[in-house]
This record gives structure tokens, C-alpha cells and sequence, in this order.
């Protein structure tokens, strides 16, 4: 990069950390153990509002899949979330009734609680309604990827967001707490992606899958982006620029191979289409804090009244991890 767009980036950096460190204000301590937590713990970290229902099945999919700890944000919950999460001998909680959007959408959050409780570990950046999956992910825990990841010197390891949906309408089964969403919402979409590079950071920007056809089929270039980077090993100088899309410095968000090799990547499981997925529009639409004054939820409830659904002929029906690798979301790269 030209001498002035690294110092840009330096400059970027310093101004987010200087963001998060005032940002700390925002949020009150309910509960925190994170002394009991050994120096090779690996971290989760979330922010969540009103999520109660789906906690059970959050907290149990990822203690399966190895992780050590729960760093939360609870935005200003009133359906009895925080109380549940205080409980979970394995949770950090803190809370705030600070605006969402003033935060960056959480990230400020994110990036204090990773500075001050993150640095050393490898750390794992999802949303409530994110699931992540890697090569081998059904046959060995995610300290065998980190260990791997560590053996090969990388500090970041990338997934795709892949939107999961039901074959009918969203709301046409009533997803129960404690209940697998991926029971319901068993679709996803093979192809119709679109990758760009972003020349500035250097990560990838996806957009596409079933969003994008249904709800931006006029205008592909506004749907949500795809690309994330939740798997770091984080150090206490980095911070997430734009939610897990993308990090500062630089070379975190590397995570493909310019040369014509396949790097080792992994997916998101996204289970927003649930039966509580229109009760979730509506609150944001009255709260407006989300990205772009919330065009993303304008669109969902424009397309989803009256009972439309996602699916479509082409949609294919998740079975496991090797099915995306075969279809060429994700790889196993060079992990044997």
C-alpha cells in the first residue's frame, strides 16, 4: 500500500480503540467471571436485545462446539434475557440502554470488551442468530481449528453468512425455545452470490443469496453483506472496523489466497427466518437502529407480508458442511 493510505489506516485504528475506551461508559457490569476463565479460554462474544426464546439453543451449540466463555452485551432487554444469561455459570454479562446505532451497532462494545478481557485469546464475533461451522466441525471441537490455525501462524479465519429459511412461509411454524432452528429453516440458496475486493482493507464483500433475490432483486448492490471475519485471536490493538465484516490492521482481513490457492473457510449459519422474525421487524422499525435508518427491515416487511416465503426451485436443502464445500461456500483448504 502507498505510505499515506497505511497511515490512514493507523489513524483509523487509533480513532476506533479511542471510540470503544469511551464507549465503556455505555455499559454496567450485572455479572462478571471473567477471572475464572484459564489463559487458553476461547471467547464468544455477542450483543443481543430481546433474545430470550433462542438463548437455550445459542449457549448449547457453542459449549458443544468448545467454547469456553460468553462475553455479553445486552442492549436494554425486557423479555427476560438478562436474567437467563445472569445465571449461565459460564456468561459475563453486562448491560446498557445506550443507542444501538450510536455504538456503531455494537461494535464499540465489542471492540472495549475484547480490549480489556479479549487480548491473548482466540475470540469468536457473532450475532445471537449466527452459527458457525468449519471443516471437520462434526467430528472435532474448535480448539482443533485454533490449534491448527495457531501451528500455521494465521490469526483470522473467515465465513460466509448463509441465510437459512423454510420451505413455506416464515412464520408458518412456531419455532419453540430450546428447538433446533436449522429444524425449520432448512433451505438455503447454492449460488447467486457476487465477490468484490475491497481495495482499501483488503477483505472480500459478498452480497447475494436469497436477500438479495427477493427483498434487492431491483438493487443487488444494497443487500447485507455476507463476508465475515468472527474467528480472531485477538490482540488488545485490534479492534472490528464495520461489525465482523471487516478488522484493523490490515492483515487480519487477508484471509484468501490471491494466488490461485483455496484458504480454509468456514460459514454462518444465519437463522433470522424464524416464526419471531416479523415481531423482531416491527420492534425495529419503531426503534430505527439499524444500518441506513433500518432499509434492511423496510425490506423484510415489505416482502414477507401476507405470507411470502424465501424458497424457490433452486433452493437446496442444508444436509452438512461437506455439502458447502462441494458447492464451493466454504473449504477445508489445507486442513487435512
Amino acid at each position: 500500500m502507498r505510505l499515506w493510505d497505511r497511515y490512514r489506516l493507523r489513524l483509523r485504528r487509533k480513532r476506533l480503540r479511542y471510540r470503544a475506551l469511551r464507549k465503556r461508559r455505555d455499559l454496567s457490569a450485572v455479572v462478571d467471571r471473567t477471572r475464572e476463565y484459564g489463559r487458553d479460554a476461547i471467547l464468544l462474544v455477542a450483543v443481543l436485545r430481546n433474545e430470550r426464546i433462542r438463548l437455550p439453543y445459542f449457549l448449547r451449540y457453542y459449549r458443544d462446539l468448545g467454547v469456553t466463555h460468553f462475553l455479553m452485551v445486552d442492549n436494554a432487554s425486557d423479555d427476560g434475557s438478562r436474567d437467563y444469561l445472569a445465571a449461565q455459570r459460564d456468561v459475563s454479562l453486562w448491560t446498557t440502554g445506550a443507542s444501538y446505532r450510536a455504538s456503531r451497532y455494537g461494535a464499540d462494545w465489542i471492540n472495549w470488551l475484547l480490549m480489556r478481557h479479549g487480548h491473548g485469546h482466540w475470540i469468536l464475533a457473532v450475532d445471537v442468530d449466527e452459527f458457525f461451522i468449519y471443516p471437520f466441525c462434526d467430528t472435532r471441537p474448535i480448539r482443533a481449528l485454533t490449534d491448527w490455525l495457531d501451528a500455521g501462524g494465521a490469526r483470522s479465519f473467515p465465513a460466509m453468512v448463509l441465510d437459512m429459511y423454510p420451505e413455506g412461509a416464515v412464520d408458518a411454524e412456531r419455532y419453540r425455545e430450546g428447538g433446533n432452528p436449522f429444524d425449520i429453516a432448512s433451505y438455503f440458496d447454492g449460488g447467486n452470490y457476487m465477490i468484490s475486493r475491497n481495495g482499501f482493507y483488503g477483505n472480500l464483500w459478498i452480497q447475494g443469496g436469497p436477500r438479495a433475490r427477493t427483498m434487492f432483486a431491483d438493487r443487488p448492490r444494497e443487500a447485507p453483506s455476507l463476508n465475515k471475519i468472527p474467528l480472531v485471536k485477538w490482540h488488545w490493538t485490534y479492534c472490528f472496523v464495520s461489525s465482523t465484516h471487516m478488522l484493523l490492521p490490515r492483515r487480519l482481513n487477508l484471509v484468501y489466497d490471491e494466488w490461485g490457492g483455496e484458504k480454509a473457510s468456514g460459514c454462518l449459519l444465519h437463522a433470522k427466518f424464524l416464526s419471531t422474525f416479523k415481531a423482531k421487524v416491527a420492534e425495529e422499525l419503531e426503534r430505527r437502529q439499524h444500518f441506513a435508518e433500518s432499509r434492511e427491515y423496510i425490506a423484510y416487511a415489505e416482502t414477507l407480508k401476507d405470507g411470502a416465503g424465501m424458497w424457490c426451485k433452486w433452493s437446496e436443502k442444508y444436509i452438512n458442511w461437506r455439502q458447502l464445500e462441494i458447492l464451493g461456500i466454504m473449504s477445508k483448504g489445507g486442513w487435512a
